[in-house]
């Protein structure tokens, strides 16, 4: 039996310490340093042995023959399109978001579409009762005899019944709640979230089921736990949105195989959650053709392009400081363009208070949004209205010039589906378009001065 000590783990980045200090050395980060009761074990001399066949050898590059994967439908087309077409065999995948986002129940939608066309699917829960669960399948109109779930938090215990099992896919909700017997830590600690990881990969790895782990995030939304455990993972997720709108959005972080750059987007509705191929029809749904302050601008998910309106509401402030409010795009940025166009177009804004809002909840951060922004901005201020088939794109510069943006051809595309007809972009943009649409109007421009002339002309 070995000996016990005492050591320090850092519950924001895992970093480990054998005496307590007020901030953590590695992350910086204060009062994070927990101590754990570790046991010390004796190791053999003789080297560990890997995870999978024991007889395995080195072979030489040429000589791996490269078989395509038999990816697993999640029938689901946004969860496909963000995992690279499926799930892999094998595959260990962590999915984070806030509380309450959802992620439960979009695990629990997804077993029940794996169990309904591949195999059984076991679901470990160590939140939820099996009551609990069953309340939540009902409600989401869930009955398939082919999911099975437990409610347990001794992983040891679960994996043996995996291991039994041996089903198409297997749930783990969540790693915080899960513990191992082997580890004197309390469930949710560096060393445990280490332990049960490590575990879980090795037996997705030995039995080749693929595996998606829960996490819970801090209140930075970062998932809680070692940043070891991102590293440990094929692939990890994030599930995003804000609590009081309809719209959720699950992207690719990290993806062994396939890209990061997919995103899909789901609607929170009575029955679960409903995944939206259309998203920019249902965002541009109760948009107002008679209304001044609203503008259509084309932001990129990922690579996807989304169109959604962005509104402006400019009036006289009754106070010496004018007021700026920005929800769902960068403050800093709004404030960066009321001073161009305070000084390249002449508007008086300084005793203004100015608010504006993306429609939907969500958070546009990309700077091809400027433009748009900058005209709903005059288009309430002077109150006129903006032609309600026009897009307007384009990156606003401090000088006042308009810059180029990426996937311009893709954005043009995906709004002439919606029956848009007049585009005003970058002049860079406009000389590499090669398909000549005479369907369409597409104007290029160089300033900040020249869109407004042609907007409001």
């Amino acid at each position: 039996m070995g000996k016990a000590k005492s050591v320090f783990f850092c519950q924001n980045c895992g970093a480990e310490s054998s005496k307590w200090m007020g901030r953590c050395p590695q992350c910086g980060e204060w009062n994070t340093l927990v101590e754990e009761i570790i046991k010390e074990t004796k190791h053999s001399r003789t080297p560990s042995r890997g995870v999978g066949n024991q007889t395995t050898k080195p072979t030489a590059l040429p000589d791996i023959e490269i078989s395509s994967l038999a990816r697993v439908s999640t029938t689901f087309g946004e969860i496909d399109r963000v995992l690279g077409g499926g799930i892999v065999p094998g595959a260990l995948m962590l999915l984070g978001g806030d509380p309450g986002i959802g992620k439960s129940t979009l695990l629990l939608q997804v077993s029940q579409k794996v169990a309904d066309t591949v195999g059984t699917v076991l679901y470990a829960s160590g939140e939820e009762s099996q009551l609990q669960l069953k309340l939540r399948a009902e409600r989401l109109h869930i009955n398939s005899e082919r999911l099975q779930v437990i409610a347990d938090t001794d992983l040891d215990h679960i994996l043996e019944q995996a291991d039994t099992m041996m089903p198409s896919l297997l749930v783990i909700d969540s790693i915080q709640t899960m513990y191992t017997g082997d580890i004197d830590a309390a469930p949710g600690s560096v060393s445990q979230v280490r332990e049960c990881t490590s575990r879980l990969l090795r037996f997705c790895k030995e039995r080749n089921i693929p595996t998606v782990i829960i996490g819970h995030v801090t209140k930075e939304g970062n998932i809680a736990g070692p940043r070891m455990l991102e590293h440990m993972v094929d692939v990890v997720l994030y599930f995003e949105g804000e609590r009081s709108y309809q719209f959720r959005i699950l992207r690719s972080i990290k993806n062994r195989f396939g890209s990061t750059s997919e995103t899909g987007i789901f609607a929170m509705v009575e029955e679960g959650l409903q995944e939206l191929s259309n998203p920019s029809a249902s965002l541009l749904a109760e948009r107002s053709d008679e209304e001044s302050g609203s503008a259509v601008m084309i932001y990129l998910e990922g690579v996807r392009p989304i169109l959604v309106e962005v509104q402006s509401l400019v009036v006289t402030t009754a106070f010496g400081m004018p007021r700026r409010t920005a929800i769902g795009y960068d403050l800093n940025r709004l404030i960066v363009l009321l001073a161009v166009l305070e000084k390249r177009c002449g508007f008086t804004l300084g005793n203004k208070d100015v608010y504006v809002n993306v429609i939907g909840g969500l958070k546009v951060n990309e700077p091809a949004c400027d433009l748009s922004m900058a005209v709903a901005i005059v288009s309430n201020l002077k109150n006129r209205i903006v032609p309600t088939d026009m897009v307007i794109l384009g990156e606003v510069g401090l000088t006042g010039n308009v810059r180029s943006i990426p996937r311009i051809e893709q954005r043009i595309n995906e709004a002439k589906k919606l029956g848009f007809k007049k585009f005003i972009i970058p002049e860079g943009n406009y000389k590499q378009i090669k398909d000549n649409d005479s369907s369409i109007k597409i104007r290029g421009v160089k300033s900040i001065q020249e869109a407004m002339q042609l907007v409001f002309s």
